[in-house]
């Protein structure tokens, strides 16, 4: 697969709601894209780090510059390639403790909800670039949203989650009507599922079905020990030395980004 693309394909992994598990569905998707084949470059754009101290890269989190915060600063004299670190299933670009500066800065900068379109401009040696967020709406996701524009949502099987899709979606036409975008949700991951379920994950769950089934795949990851384990390993299911269960649907969702990564590839010729 990776001779066949000229250029990554963006997913940017977005909810502004804590809690629902977006970083581990960023790093178990990015982990089953590498396990079919893919190489994969994943991108923590939120400030608190929990992408780079979770893959056990802690101490690119606090290290001095050049770092994220400065390729955003000023993307054109900074290269991702000079940024990225290995890890064993992807590579990382992570994100730096000085990122916290970020939203204010770049409020009042220059095309600053551009910038990681920018900086990732140049990048082709990848089949897929994953980007996580911060777990709000501010200017970071707003880069990610416009950089990436093919949306993997995260949400957990709560009432909360009805609301914070709503503020989401909000945005993103926002979004569609400054910049001229089109930033598109392709998958849904409902996780943290804990059968047998109770009242309210049984109604979200047919909630999920009605709004979103029709038009992207709904994706269920349950709740498991092992996929914990693995993150406190730094890695993903699939680096890691026990058996789970949940690996047969993140293929799924791997398969399906793969699909629509030939199928926008074709599209382009």
């Amino acid at each position: 697969m990776s001779s066949e693309r000229s250029e990554p394909y963006p997913i940017v992994v977005s909810n502004q709601k804590g809690g629902v598990g977006k970083t581990t569905v960023a790093i178990n998707v990015a982990g089953a894209l590498s396990d079919a084949g893919a190489r994969v470059l994943v991108v923590d754009l939120d400030p608190q780090g929990y992408l780079t101290t979770g893959v056990g890269l802690d101490e690119e989190y606090m290290r001095d510059p050049p770092s994220l915060y400065d390729a955003l600063t000023d993307p054109q004299a900074h290269s991702v390639a000079d940024l990225v670190c290995e890890h064993q299933e992807f590579d990382v670009l992570p994100a730096n403790i000085d990122m916290f500066n970020l939203e204010q800065e770049l409020v009042s900068a220059m095309r600053g909800r551009e910038r990681l379109s920018m900086l990732l401009e140049s990048v082709d040696a990848y089949d897929f670039v994953v980007v996580d967020c911060p777990p709000s709406l501010g200017i970071l996701t707003d880069n990610a949203l416009l950089a990436c524009r093919n949306l993997l949502i995260p949400a957990e099987a709560e009432d909360t989650s009805i609301r914070a899709l709503d503020l989401l979606f909000k945005q993103i036409d926002t979004l569609e009507d400054n910049y001229g975008a089109s930033i598109t949700e392709r998958a849904l991951v409902v996780s943290n599922v804990d059968y047998p379920l109770d009242g309210e994950q049984k109604g979200m769950l047919e909630w999920f079905d009605d709004t979103f089934a029709d038009r992207i795949p709904v994706f269920e990851l349950r709740s498991r020990a092992a996929i914990k384990r693995a993150f406190n390993d730094g890695v993903s299911v699939f680096a890691h030395d026990e058996e789970c269960d949940q690996r047969e649907e993140l293929e799924r969702v791997a398969a399906h980004f793969v699909d629509l990564a030939g199928t926008q590839e074709v599209a382009q010729r």
